[in-house]
This record gives structure tokens, C-alpha cells and sequence, in this order.
């Protein structure tokens, strides 16, 4: 499916900033199923300084700095990607999760190097006992990895709550286990987190996803959101994606923006600025199939 996303973010301040450096995930990375066609970025103020990288995880990013007094940001970014349905799986049909846990412990290879660093703790996910026990009853010994990945997923999605609210950025994974509610940053933090418990690499995915009108009404501009899931290695396949907001094992319909080891690496914008005071954001986002709904105006 071809899709034409825009993200636009505003930021409004309280009091004049100074100056304002900026790092920006927002351009979608190309892989094996997704392609992006164009990517342009409107920034307002225009900015004295901007430099494209790419992080240590293969994201592309941009860098920016504003040397001129603002109380408003705008960022926009817009995007045409392409992306293409995964390859169907038996996941009772994989190498056992004991097996997958003893490959990345026996580290023997540059495929298993590159996923050892999501087999470790990060930022906003540190495994714990509990979690290793929550996890622990999808994982039986000898069990197929991806059935077993795919019982964890179905039973965060059964256990627990969709509620906006309910956390903040700073909540942990201990508290999202302890109060079962959350959106979907948490449901991808706590399903990384059971699943290192149990020896195995597990990234969290940044991306879009697309959302539907109820039936007969139109699609509302700039009612779309972002969206997290998250990838799990497995040495036969690579990398497969899994939903624990929606339990699935996600399609054409999600837009990828980054990979990281958790929210913290992929952060839409982050940066760090001079003055301010107060400040309130604004994102509205669309994700439309291109020859589907009308394209988003320019």
C-alpha cells in the first residue's frame, strides 16, 4: 500500500526562546518492506543550522539548531511511503525459544552482534522478577519462539487496558505491569521487557498506523496518532514484528519511523532550548492511502 502521511507538531511557549537545538525522528526508514519515495521537512522558524545523519541504529535523523527569538515551533513533516505485506509465518513452525536465547549467548555471528544490543536493559525498560514471571507463562520450555512471542502478545492485549492517561512518559514498565493499563508506548516497553527477561532481543518500532472513520462518517484531518509496536529476533526469519495494542502481527498498514532499544532512541523531537518558560504541543497527524481517501492538502 502507498500511504501520504503528515505530521505536524507545534510547540508554544510561555515566554521568547533564545535558542533551540533540536533532534528530529521523523523521516520514515526505508526496509525490507517499507520504501519511502519523498520526505521533506517545513520547520518555522527556518532554522540557522540543519544536518542529516544517521543514528547508531540505522534511523535517519535530522539536526536541527533556531538562533532567533520564538514563542512558536512548528515542525512538519510529510512523507509518501510504500509498504509491502510481511511473508506468512507458522510461528509453531520456529526454533525453540531456548535455542534462540542460546544463539545470542553464544554470540557467533555479525547478524547475532547487531541484535545482542536489544537484548539488554535501556533506559525505560529494566526487566525485573515479575516481569520475568508475567512473561514466564507464555514461555514453556522447548516452546516454539514466535507461538510463544505470539501468546504474550494476545495476553497483554486480553490483560490489559487502553487508556489514555493512565501513564506518563516517566511511568515504568513495573507500574504499567502493576496497574494493567496504558497505550501503546507501554504495551511495546512491557512486551520488550518480558521478552529480555527471557534471553531474547527485542526492539521497539516507532511508526504510524492506519486508523479508520466509523461508518458513514469522513475521515477527520489530523485525528490520526502515532503509533509503537515491536520486533523480535529470530535466526531463521530476522526480525518480526508484533502488536500488543491490537495483537497482531502487523501488515501493510503500519508506517515505520525508527528502531530503537525503547522510546527514548526514537523520540519524534527532542532537543533542549534556551527560555521558554510554560510550553504546550499540538501534533496532528494523517496517514491517508494514496488513491484512497483525498490526499492531505498542501
Amino acid at each position: 500500500m502507498n500511504f501520504e502521511i503528515s505530521h505536524r507538531t507545534t510547540y508554544r511557549y510561555s515566554a521568547p526562546v533564545s535558542q533551540s537545538h533540536h533532534v528530529l525522528h521523523l523521516t520514515p526508514r526505508s526496509h525490507y518492506r517499507q520504501t519511502v519515495s519523498r520526505h521533506s521537512l517545513i520547520i518555522d522558524p527556518a532554522p540557522a543550522s540543519k544536518a542529516e545523519m544517521v543514528d547508531d541504529f540505522g534511523n535517519p535523523v535530522s539536526l536541527i539548531a533556531i538562533e532567533q527569538d520564538h514563542r512558536e515551533l512548528l515542525i512538519h513533516s510529510r512523507a509518501q511511503v510504500e509498504v509491502f505485506a510481511p511473508m506468512q509465518i507458522d510461528t509453531s513452525r520456529t526454533a525453540s525459544w531456548n535455542d534462540v536465547a542460546a544463539t545470542l549467548r553464544a554470540n557467533l555471528g555479525p547478524e547475532t552482534f547487531e541484535a545482542i544490543q536489544y537484548s539488554c536493559p535501556s533506559r525505560f525498560i529494566r526487566p525485573s522478577r515479575d516481569i520475568h514471571k508475567f512473561a514466564r507463562a507464555s514461555f514453556v520450555e522447548g516452546r516454539p519462539m514466535l507461538e510463544a512471542v505470539q501468546d504474550l502478545t494476545a495476553r497483554i492485549n486480553r490483560d490489559f487496558k487502553y487508556e489514555s492517561g493512565a501513564t506518563d512518559a516517566a511511568t515504568s514498565v513495573e507500574e504499567v505491569l502493576r496497574i494493567r493499563r496504558g497505550v501503546c508506548q507501554d504495551f511495546a516497553h512491557l512486551e520488550i521487557a518480558c521478552l529480555r527477561t527471557m534471553g531474547l532481543a527485542a526492539r521497539y518500532v516507532s511508526g504510524y498506523l492506519l486508523t479508520y472513520p466509523p461508518a458513514g462518517q469522513p475521515k477527520l484531518i489530523g485525528a490520526d496518532a502515532s503509533h509503537a509496536w515491536i520486533s523480535v529476533w529470530s535466526p531463521e526469519i530476522g526480525w518480526v514484528d508484533f502488536d500488543p495494542t491490537n495483537n497482531m502481527i502487523p501488515g501493510e498498514e503500519h508506517i515505520a519511523i525508527a528502531f530503537g532499544r525503547d522510546f527514548q532512541d526514537v523520540s519524534p523531537v527532542s532537543g533542549v532550548l534556551l527560555g521558554g518558560g510554560e510550553h504546550e504541543v499540538e501534533v496532528a497527524v494523517d496517514v491517508n492511502p494514496v488513491n484512497g481517501w483525498a490526499s492531505i492538502a498542501r
